[in-house]
C-alpha cells in the first residue's frame, strides 16, 4: 500500500509544479488542476513507455552530446503530451523544453519540501 500512496503523492506534487511552471511560462497553458493532474499520470505513461525506446534509439546521439539530447527527448513527450491532451496547450518546441527543465526543478523542490 505504501508504494500507491507514493505514487499518488508524487502525482500530485507533479501536477501543482505542473500548474506553477504554467503561470510562470507564458507559453505554456493548462486549464486547471484537474488538467495537470491528467498531464501528471500522461507524463509518468510517456515516461515509462515511449521514452525509454527514444533513449535507446538515440543512444549515439546522446552520446555525442554529452547527455544533452535528453532533454530533447524531454522536450518531445511535452509535445506528445500536448498532441494527446486538450487542456494543455505549449506553443512549441522551445516552450517545451523550457516547460521541462523549469518543472523538473520545481518538482525536485516540491519533493524535497515532502520530505
Amino acid at each position: 500500500m505504501q508504494n500507491g500512496t507514493s505514487f499518488l503523492i508524487r502525482l500530485l506534487i507533479t501536477a501543482l509544479a505542473i500548474l506553477l511552471t504554467s503561470y510562470l511560462l507564458p507559453g505554456v497553458h493548462v486549464e486547471n488542476f484537474l488538467s495537470a493532474l491528467i498531464l501528471s499520470l500522461l507524463l509518468a505513461l510517456l515516461n515509462v513507455t515511449i521514452k525509454p525506446i527514444l533513449v535507446i534509439i538515440t543512444i549515439p546521439v546522446t552520446f555525442l552530446t554529452l547527455g544533452l539530447f535528453l532533454l530533447v527527448i524531454n522536450a518531445l513527450m511535452i509535445l506528445l503530451a500536448d498532441v494527446i491532451l486538450p487542456g494543455f496547450i505549449v506553443d512549441g518546441f522551445w516552450w517545451a523544453l523550457a516547460f521541462s527543465i523549469i518543472l523538473w526543478i520545481i518538482n525536485s523542490l516540491l519533493r524535497s519540501l515532502v520530505r
